[in-house]
């Protein structure tokens, strides 16, 4: 009886949705896979995994199952870690960011790091919507705006830069709006999941804007913007390239900027491993140096 091999096939399961690729993971067999979690499934008296030909499901007990198995896993590593003085951060990371955020930004600062820590593999999903950081094994996310969820804790990496944009072209036909409530008269292009509702929070006061087109990713209401489609709300670092070549124009130039906290967010539930931890550094450090980012980048809590 090895139940701890029962417990790292449960979580492995969990985190990729797959049984064979976790039975390529351990080199034990795909049958093997199922046997173990069917004997953990045995041994806890509760139903972790609903399986079909099709899917996958974690049921309730699941959920709470994997949530204590992982930082339970978690410290076995850093128990041997200490014990055998391996330091070097090592192993997978798995980091989840907006596709934006990944390919203006992350990217390009990869080869540095990677370079700095071998021993290292990163995984990296660019996703626009919200990631549960548990269900889908996820180490980090980088997220913009304040904390909310209880069962997360963050690390404020900074403060980006919002700017009004639009195109030259659209300025020529309607207009620059003198003021933040003069957007409200404006097509506006309502990024769909910063709010439904089209409210932008602005230094001087929130304004509920309106417009024609609708869009859930920011990479599409910067082309939007180009296109001369309305007025959109942006990172300064997705468009300073635009603003220095006069394709886009920041139409509240001379206007208090507004700023929105970014943060490293990671569960509380688990403990943070070493890979993670050189990983925000390494962000903090990019961000810093990163044009339309105020860096600030306090001790982990």
């Amino acid at each position: 009886m090895n139940k701890l091999l029962w417990m790292r096939c449960f979580v492995r399961v969990v985190e990729t949705g797959s049984f064979s690729a976790v039975a390529r993971e351990l080199a034990i067999g795909q049958p093997n896979v199922s046997r173990h979690i069917a004997a953990l499934e045995a041994e806890l008296g509760a139903l972790l995994l609903h399986r079909s030909t099709r899917q996958l499901v974690v049921t309730p007990e699941g959920h709470r199952y994997y949530a204590q198995a992982r930082q339970a896993l978690d410290l076995i590593a850093q128990a041997e870690a200490d014990v055998l003085g391996q330091h070097n951060p090592r192993g997978l990371l798995r980091v989840a960011c907006s596709p934006a955020l990944g390919t203006e930004v992350i990217t390009a600062t990869l080869p540095a790091f990677l370079e700095r820590y071998p021993d290292i593999e990163l995984e990296l999903r660019m996703d626009d919507g919200y990631v549960d950081l548990v269900a889908e094994g996820i180490d980090i996310a980088i997220r913009g705006g304040e904390l909310k969820d209880s069962a997360l804790r963050a690390r404020r990496l900074g403060n980006s830069e919002r700017l009004c944009v639009a195109s030259a072209g659209y300025v020529a036909r309607h207009g620059a709006p003198a003021a933040t409530a003069d957007l409200a008269r404006h097509q506006c292009i309502v990024y769909t999941l910063l709010g439904g509702s089209g409210a932008w929070r602005l230094s001087d006061g929130e304004v509920h804007v309106r417009g024609r087109l609708r869009v859930n990713s920011l990479e599409g209401v910067r082309r939007a913007a180009l296109a001369g489609l309305g007025i959109g709300y942006l990172p300064r670092w997705m468009v300073a390239d635009h603003l220095r070549a006069g394709a886009l124009v920041d139409v509240l130039a001379g206007h208090a900027p507004t700023f929105s906290p970014v943060n490293a967010v990671y569960s509380a539930a688990r403990l943070l491993p070493l890979r993670a931890s050189v990983f925000i550094d390494h962000i903090a450090a990019v961000f810093a140096a990163t044009p339309g980012f105020d860096g600030v980048a306090p001790a982990l809590p």
